[in-house]
């Protein structure tokens, strides 16, 4: 039985030690120190060395040496204390801090090989510092055994030959996250990842499980230090199932951002890792500088998952050691204590979820050495553990051998390795609730089998989205619009159907028939036409199927080009007779306008828009386009949608060719129309009674058309703007110009019933071309007169000047003869003369 204290010391010395005081003599105190450099030599001899590498302190990465090096000290304890492991030898550990810094844990390692005595293994934690340690020991043929590195780039056997691991790797999380990914029904997630090489080759391993999967990675933001701006990054795409792979330092960084950028709550679900501690996100705020409170951290945190692989053993059974996980955990927090931390009040140091694989670890150490021994024995080779040197690579091969073969069942579950040195775990699931970790489920990969607890918990009582779900909303014109611009509409062509009967019903009397009765009919049929446009404009998808949009589409161009080229057809046809009979050098006053000529120019004009027309529906059809608009918020906040507004437009592939077209001629049309009613504005011609109110249609329509036009344009987007513009605009037309053009016929012949008094009418507002020539030369000659009779009062005024200076020259003389008479100073004059050119 080897006699040890918990340090791991020979018990012999101390209590040699203790004896020293007792014994007198320089002989008796050279005796006793030759005994005890005696026992130290011989114990000295019997020790095996391993090297241990703890990320203790330091300000980045996982220090989770805090906790897992006293674990690792009570199981270097334990192992010493147990007779069956390495008999006649002890196990001892030389250690240092790397700080997760893969410099300094080099520069460690050197240090612990460079120095004495020789060691025989390495321990070590942090992925960053076991990629360098496990990458340079092979040239010292030396196995690394790491208790708290995760990193799946440690799996590569041609990279790291030597290397095992209690820790399992980051990938196992993978399998359990895609297994809620698909129990959830999440098919789109994002991921937020540190850019440090365990969790860069984490995401690998899951982009091509997703992939597999199905699942889209929606995006895949990284960063160093500052996780601001990929935080904000995944607000703007839309994150709802978020990936979370830092350590828990950035952790607390990313959860603080979360919270400012409101991406936590009933709409969202966050998956971190589980290895960190309960506490983490409401400890060393003031220390890393974290702006956030602990209970603004608190509620960022709730709800979120964890994914970990089992490190604590989960049946109360006696492992390895003797001791259950229980016993375990009570031994770890009274030494924790021990060493000042505060765990009655759970203020657990970092990587206390991992001191299980620490322990083991030292377990899995001291079982490879003493399956290394017995092979020796047995193979009679002379060889021995303590005769070991960084050359030796046969004992490095037996010790390899000896570890790749291990399997018992330690404080942390069953410990094995794969062909790759990882460790074969289960995966276990927690949710924060309430502020604390409840376990949900276990899964097992190898088997594929989840077992869940139904202890889940959802903000809003149901499972979040994987992404904003859309609402497609059709923005369609207000139905009390749509029914009062119908209702004007109907009743303007029911007045158009009235004025169609009076135009017929009357078409015998002067004051019709010389305003041409086809012809306002004609027009009368374009304005009823244009009307029934204002109802199809407001015909959309509230009424009518997508399928059937088209069809609608097609009736608009159709119905208000054709009407609009009738009715103001009909004017421009009238306005332009006037301006032609008007403009002949020969014209003979009594010569009718002939009503073919008007009706062909109508008819002309609706050729041209037949053929835009058809050529536009056979070569490029309109069809239904729609406009989707930003998302909104819908009116019940407990809804987790967001509305896409959408509204339907009439277009073609080259609608801005087709429209140009229309546009054009409908211009062309439309000024030269503006341009001839302004050139017969003051003319009357008693073929055409009513060219004067043609002539103040024409005016309005062009105006109107003028503006609403590009305006409609312009507030295309706003349906119910556009529509009421369009809608007013057309009936403001149709109904001013059968004011203009009908109700002074009505008022006439309601004023006189017969015709014979109506004859008058005619007779007074009609002129022949030669009166109307007549009568400007008059104004001609009577301006000329005017000019004459100015002129001549202007000599008058000037002689009256010169006889009242005359007479004051000549003492009173007057002269009255010269003004009585026929002459004064040379002029004959007559004071007839300037009444009669007045009056001329």
């Amino acid at each position: 039985m080897k006699l040890r204290d918990p340090e791991g010391h020979p018990a012999i010395l101390i209590a040699l030690s203790e004896r020293v005081a007792d014994i007198q003599g320089y002989r008796s105190v050279f005796y006793l120190l030759a005994v005890v450099l005696f026992v130290g030599s011989v114990n000295g001899a019997n020790q095996l060395h391993i090297g241990g590498i703890f990320p203790i302190a330091g300000k980045g990465g996982w220090q989770g040496g805090q906790a897992c090096m006293p674990a690792a000290k009570l199981a270097l304890q334990d192992v010493n204390e147990n007779p069956d492991l390495l008999p006649g030898f002890n196990l001892t550990l030389h250690s240092n801090d790397s700080e997760c810094e893969p410099g300094l844990g080099a520069s460690v390692m050197y240090n612990l090989l460079y120095n004495s005595p020789q060691k025989l293994m390495l321990l070590a934690g942090c992925s960053t510092v076991c990629t360098t340690v496990a990458e340079a020991a092979k040239m010292w043929n030396l196995v690394v055994l790491c208790y708290g590195a995760s990193s799946p780039a440690l799996s590569d056997r041609s990279r790291f030959p030597t290397l095992f691991r209690t820790h399992p790797s980051a990938t196992v999380h993978n399998p359990t996250r895609i297994k809620l990914m698909q129990k959830f029904g999440w098919s789109r997630v994002a991921i937020l990842q540190q850019a440090e090489e365990v969790f860069i080759s984490t995401v690998e391993d899951l982009e091509t499980r997703c992939k597999d999967a199905g699942i889209e990675i929606v995006t895949r933001q990284s960063f160093l230090s500052d996780p601001t701006d990929a935080v904000r990054n995944l607000r703007r795409q839309d994150a709802r199932i978020i990936v979370g792979l830092f350590y828990v330092v950035a952790a607390r960084r990313v959860l603080c951002e979360m919270y400012k950028q409101q991406l936590y709550g009933r709409a969202y679900v966050w998956f971190f890792i589980g290895w960190y501690e309960d506490n983490w996100y409401e400890v060393n705020l003031k220390n890393e500088n974290i702006s956030c409170t602990k209970e603004q951290m608190k509620m960022a945190a709730e709800g979120h998952l964890t994914t970990e692989a089992l490190m604590w053993n989960q049946n109360n059974q006696k492992t390895i050691s003797g001791m259950s996980s229980e016993d375990f955990r009570k031994r770890l927090n009274a030494a924790l204590i021990a060493e000042g931390y505060d765990i009655s009040h759970n203020r657990y140091p970092e990587g206390y979820q991992e001191a299980p694989l620490a322990y083991d670890a030292v377990w899995s150490v001291a079982l490879a050495f003493n399956k290394t021994m017995q092979r020796f024995t047995e193979q009679n080779s002379g060889k021995n553990l303590k005769d070991f040197t960084y050359t030796d690579k046969e004992t490095a091969n037996a010790i390899y051998a000896a570890m790749n073969s291990t399997q018992f069942l330690g404080v942390s579950g069953v410990v094995a390795f794969s062909s790759q040195g990882d460790r074969i775990a289960l995966t276990q699931i927690e949710q924060m609730i309430d502020g604390q970790y409840y376990k949900l489920g276990y899964y097992d990969t190898q088997a594929d089998n989840l077992t869940w607890f139904d202890k889940e918990k959802w903000d809003g009582e149901k499972v979040p989205q994987d992404r904003t779900i859309v609402r497609r909303v059709l923005r369609t014109v207000s139905l009390p619009l749509f029914i009062c611009m119908s209702t004007i509409s109907c009743f303007g062509i029911l007045v158009a159907i009235a004025l169609i009967i009076f135009n017929i019903w009357h078409r015998h009397r002067r004051v019709i028939q010389t305003s041409h009765p086809v012809c306002n009919t004609i027009m009368l049929f374009g304005v009823i036409i244009c009307l029934v446009s204002v109802i199809l404009l407001g015909i959309d998808g509230q009424f009518i199927t997508a399928e059937n949009y088209p069809k609608v589409c097609q009736a608009r161009a159709w119905i208000l080009s054709t009407g609009f080229t009738m009715a103001y057809g009909a004017m421009f046809s009238k306005v332009w007779r006037v301006h032609r009979f008007t403009t002949k050098t020969k014209t003979d006053p009594k010569k009718k306008v002939e009503p073919w000529k008007l009706y062909t120019m109508v008819s002309g004009l609706l050729t041209v828009d037949l053929v835009i027309l058809l050529t536009w529906q056979m070569q490029d059809p309109l069809q239904r386009r729609l406009e989707a608009f930003p998302l909104e918020d819908p009116i019940s906040s407990n809804d987790d949608v967001k509305i896409r507004p959408e509204l339907e437009h009439c277009e073609s592939h080259n609608n801005s060719v087709w429209l140009g077209v229309i546009y054009g001629f409908k211009g062309l049309i439309l000024v030269f129309g503006l341009f001839l009613a302004y050139e017969t504005r003051s003319l009357k011609v008693k073929q055409i009674n009513d060219s004067r109110y043609v002539g103040m249609s024409i005016y309005n329509v062009v105006v109107l058309c003028l503006i609403t036009a590009p305006v409609a344009m312009v507030i295309a987007s706003q349906q119910d703007a556009s529509f009421a513009f369009v809608a007013l605009a057309v009936i403001f037309c149709c109904f001013l110009s059968m004011l203009l053009i009908f109700v002074p016929k009505v008022i006439e012949v309601l004023r006189h019933p017969k015709d014979k008094a109506e004859s008058k009418f005619s007779n007074d507002t009609g002129i022949s071309k030669e009166d109307e020539e007549r009568y400007q030369k008059l104004i001609s000659e009577n301006d000329d007169l005017q000019k004459l009779i100015a002129q001549k009062e202007d000599k008058i005024r000037l002689l009256k000047q010169r006889l009242t200076e005359r007479e004051t020259k000549n003492g009173g003389q007057t002269f009255n003869e010269p003004l009585n008479g026929n002459t004064v100073g040379g002029v004959q004059f007559n004071r007839s003369s300037s009444t009669t050119l007045a009056q001329k």
